[in-house]
């Protein structure tokens, strides 16, 4: 192991990655002026935080009695999904300490800042916004610096400084880091990055004041999320090149030479963690408690293929810059060092994730293992830059992964075209890497399929205005005529029509409507249907649905249509339906209409 003192491209390129940060956290989208679902201080972040205002301002950590009146103001979000009623009439919080912990500092300054420029020190008001994202932001530059000095220990300059460029333009650390940045994640990268280097440091010097900090690291990580103690495996494992008996004994002897120092990192980390221990039995009488309820770990079924290639929110298929450490892993295995302690940390840590029973939250729990990975990526980064048909090779791969990283942060915030959590492969294949698409693609994120050219053969099969129905009609103003369908908070059941009809050889059935709305349902899981099936002797043979209103917006009407292609499908009878979710926003149906077409 060696410094590089000569660095002065890695440093040029830390900079130019921090300048990228700055602008992207604070010119591009400055979360802590944004409001809502996009505040700062909403969602996990909010339940990350909440312990500060409960103690510091409102002195009510175990009641809460203050929480409406905050959700009704800040909507962080609407229901109180930070804390949990537990037997004894008290709240537990949802998330444990270790990121209020970290938060203090920031907290303490909004607090001040609030009362110095005359806003509400409520906990949440804008100087309290800017404070913890500039915490965050600030954590991520630290984060990034010390990782250069990191891997500076182990390769040339110049293969530090593409590291770092390609970690932030390439990866999801940029939205994690400077926009999401109060979330755990690059904290947990930064406090990776320091721990790594306490453990060489303690290698080399077997100091006491290192084992300290590698004790409250790894206590505040997992005080932070409590499978970071597998955190402990990279000191415990450091140094160690394969898993030979050899090997395993001389790391037990220096173990047992080293006990002491050992004992009192333990000390250390189990002082942190104990802090959430002494907070479960003060709120609810028990020293342990479970408070994530339905979400647990299944270590017995990982949702490997799921969580790492899913269209919905694959690591890798939204983050395939990440691949070039699964190749790196060759040529470290060849030159690295520390083989055990990456490797073991890695496989373990990736299981774990991929075992949590909620795999769909995406890419963004890796990144606190990023510091790790960065070995074997640096690794394949030297192995290419010795090869100058390699490098014509990687340079428009990793150009495109970089082009892809950056559509990606900008479609999750402005573009509109990635939605979190309902991705599905059709539109997908439609949408990656474009900055437009016809209005209808969105129908796509559900159970559809698209004719976009221009029918013919079109036939009228069946339609309905509700001018003759005396069932299910709304009281509300009609779209047209005297009578239109509703669906409100009563109607959540699918309300079908169903009728016989045998094709005649046409290629496509289209389901349209006029749908009317007042307010706009926002939430996904609550909006209302249009469902069109095939039937045969009663039983279902093909579903098509989607989403209304992906397509409208306040007090908007239109005309919808959903599309099925019948090609070499046997029925009898077609319906089209209309299932509200759990809605309670009326909706206005009206002029409904099946035609057959064939394609141009």
């Amino acid at each position: 192991m060696s410094y590089h003192y000569n660095n002065k491209l890695s440093k040029y390129a830390c900079i130019i990655g921090i300048f990228i940060m700055a602008f992207t956290s604070f010119v591009y989208y400055p979360r802590w002026n944004k409001v809502g679902s996009e505040a700062m201080l909403t969602w996990d972040v909010s339940g990350y935080y909440w312990y500060l205002p409960s103690v510091f301002i409102y002195n009510d950590l175990k009641h809460q009695g203050f929480k409406d009146s905050l959700l009704a103001k800040y909507q962080t979000p609407n229901d109180f999904q930070q804390g949990v009623l537990q037997p004894n009439g008290n709240y537990v919080l949802k998330y444990s300490s270790g990121m209020a912990l970290m938060y203090l500092p920031f907290f303490t300054a909004g607090h001040i800042a609030a009362k110095i420029c005359g806003y509400p020190q409520d906990g949440f008001s804008t100087p309290y916004q800017l404070a913890l994202q500039l915490g965050g932001f600030l954590i991520s530059i630290v984060g990034i610096w010390y990782l250069r000095k990191l891997m500076l220990r182990f390769y040339e300059d110049k293969v530090v400084a593409i590291l770092l460029l390609v970690l932030i333009l390439g990866t999801n650390y940029l939205n994690s880091g400077v926009i999401d940045d109060c979330m755990s994640h690059n904290w947990l990268f930064t406090i990776y990055v320091f721990l790594l280097l306490n453990t060489i440091h303690f290698y080399d010097t077997f100091k006491t004041k290192y084992a300290i900090r590698i004790g409250l690291l790894i206590g505040i990580a997992t005080l932070t999320r409590p499978t970071e103690v597998i955190s402990c495996l990279i000191p415990l494992l450091w140094g160690m090149e394969n898993i030979s008996f050899r090997q395993i004994r001389e790391r037990a002897l220096l173990l047992i030479h080293n006990f002491r120092l050992f004992l009192l990192a333990v000390a250390c980390a189990t002082a942190i963690i104990s802090i959430q221990f002494i907070y479960w039995k003060y709120a609810s009488g028990h020293w342990i408690v479970y408070s994530y309820q339905d979400q647990h770990l299944y270590f017995r079924s990982p949702n490997i293929i799921n969580y790492t290639f899913s269209y919905r929110t694959g690591w890798l298929r939204y983050c395939p810059t990440m691949l070039f450490s699964f190749v790196g892993l060759i040529p470290f295995f060849i030159k690295g060092k520390n083989k055990v302690a990456v490797t073991t940390f890695f496989l373990v840590n990736y299981y774990i994730v991929c075992a949590w029973s909620i795999w769909w939250f995406g890419g963004r729990a890796m990144i606190q293992s990023y510091p790790v990975l960065m070995f074997p990526m640096a690794s394949l980064i030297a192995f290419i830059l010795n090869r100058k048909w390699l490098i014509a090779t990687a340079i428009p791969i990793l150009l495109a992964c970089i082009y892809l990283n950056i559509w990606y942060t900008h479609q999750c915030h402005y573009g509109g075209l990635y939605h979190t959590d309902n991705m599905t492969k059709d539109y997908y294949n439609r949408v990656i890497g474009r900055w437009s698409v016809p209005p209808g693609t969105i129908a796509l994120l559900d159970q559809t399929e698209l004719y976009e050219g221009t029918p013919r053969n079109v036939q009228t099969i069946w339609q309905n205005d509700f001018e003759l129905d005396s069932l299910q009609t709304s009281k509300l103003s009609p779209i047209t005529g005297k009578k239109s369908l509703e669906l409100n908070g009563t109607t959540k059941e699918v309300i079908e029509f169903k009728f016989p009809y045998k094709s005649d050889n046409a290629q496509w059935l289209r389901f349209s409507a006029d749908f009317k709305c007042g307010n706009r349902e926002f939430y996904v899981w609550k909006m209302a249907q249009i469902v069109g099936r095939l039937y045969k002797n009663g039983v279902k043979q093909k579903e098509n649905m989607f989403r209304i209103y992906r397509f409208l917006n306040d007090n908007e009407t239109k005309n919808l249509s959903l599309d099925m292609n019948i090609t070499n499908q046997q029925f009898d009878s077609v319906s089209i339906g209309f299932w509200n979710g759990y809605s309670e926003l009326p909706l206005i149906i009206d002029n409904i209409k099946v035609v057959s077409f064939d394609e141009q």
